[in-house]
């Protein structure tokens, strides 16, 4: 079967709170018509992108179209999670003209990519291109650059640690797969930090590779669908920290989800929010709450000490108004500080 007759997939990495939902949200609101399928994979076992996603609200863009992955990441359940829920696309009585994937924050595109060499779906699909979301503040920030001391620190600590920084692996492992880069959350940025950013991010790529400036995902899906790449036979121009066969774990990572209770305000909210990310080794926080007397569902985003929130969409009339906040951090941070921050 040839590559034309292949239903494509593009492949959307990423670090933690970079904006992958919210440009696959954007991609799906502008499809035009076009059948996409989604399969969304989440670090840990509390879903929050998949909803997010079905809370779009628009024709296209349902729980049907939407597999969430839990639970791991992608990367590391090839053969247990992966394989079999494409395939179930796949063999749908309409199956999708296109297949968005968007990997966990920590997962590492190269070993998905490979993935697609298996006899099981090598002859049904094809990677048409690998697409690296860039948080571009967090670049500016030095949050992927090495910190000795830090590291030194966290020797002293756990003696088989023997690598770099684990943000900087997984991010220059992503950049290193990628066919496409999107510069995110561009306007939070001035000139001279845009300039300083896409340098750091070109230094980085091995070939050459297009570079686009975004703001809360919003691109054009033409720029990203049908780039043709067939990443699966051009493995060898995708370098990576981590050789073929090599073990890749996330022992460097914990999350936990903690339940959030009714709001006050969302500003209330948000404040507690924020003084949890003050946590040492928190690195995201995302999920959803409700507000005393308001119909809507309360979303909130934490990325680092950088937090935001929405109102999403109406609670349904059988949904339990539970909140629940999923925390993403390094492995030790201080759980109960972030739970007792939350508490308020």
């Amino acid at each position: 079967m040839s590559i034309v007759q292949k239903i494509p997939c593009t492949i959307v990495t990423g670090f933690l709170g970079a904006g992958k939902t919210t440009l696959v949200r954007h991609v799906v609101e502008n499809a035009g018509g076009r059948r996409l399928a989604i399969l969304v994979n989440e670090f840990g076992d509390v879903g929050f992108d998949k909803s997010f996603l079905a809370a779009c609200g628009i024709e296209g863009c349902t729980e049907d179209s939407i597999v969430e992955l839990p639970n791991g990441c992608i990367c590391c359940t090839v053969a247990d999670d992966f394989v079999p829920a494409l395939n179930a696309l796949l063999d749908r009585p309409e199956p999708p003209e296109h297949i968005l994937i968007e990997t966990s924050g920590l997962a590492l595109p190269k070993p998905l990519v490979q993935a697609f060499q298996w006899p099981a779906i090598r002859s049904r699909v094809t990677v048409d291109g690998v697409v690296a979301v860039v948080d571009g503040p967090a670049v500016a920030s030095g949050a992927f650059a090495e910190d000795p001391a830090a590291l030194a620190a966290q020797r002293a600590q756990d003696q088989s640690v023997d690598h770099d920084n684990p943000l900087e692996e997984v991010f220059e492992d992503q950049l290193l797969c990628a066919d496409l880069v999107v510069l995110n959350k561009s306007d939070l940025l001035d000139a001279a930090a845009r300039a300083q950013v896409r340098a750091e991010v070109e230094r980085q790529l091995p070939r050459a590779v297009k570079v686009v400036e975004t703001e809360q995902g919003r691109i054009d899906p033409r720029v990203l669908l049908g780039l043709g790449a067939a990443a699966e036979d051009d493995l060898d121009a995708r370098p990576s920290h981590h050789g073929e066969g090599e073990d890749h774990d996330h022992d460097d990572f914990e999350t936990v989800a903690i339940p959030v209770r009714t709001a006050i305000t969302a500003g209330d909210l948000a404040a507690r929010v924020e003084k949890a990310a003050e946590t040492a080794g928190v690195m995201r926080i995302k999920g959803f709450a409700a507000v005393e007397g308001k119909p809507m569902r309360l979303v909130v985003q934490g990325v680092g000490r950088r937090i935001s929130h929405h109102f999403d969409r109406p609670w349904r009339g059988t949904e339990p108004r539970d909140g629940t906040l999923v925390v993403i951090g390094l492995k030790g941070f201080d759980r109960d500080a972030v739970a007792a921050a939350l508490a308020g």
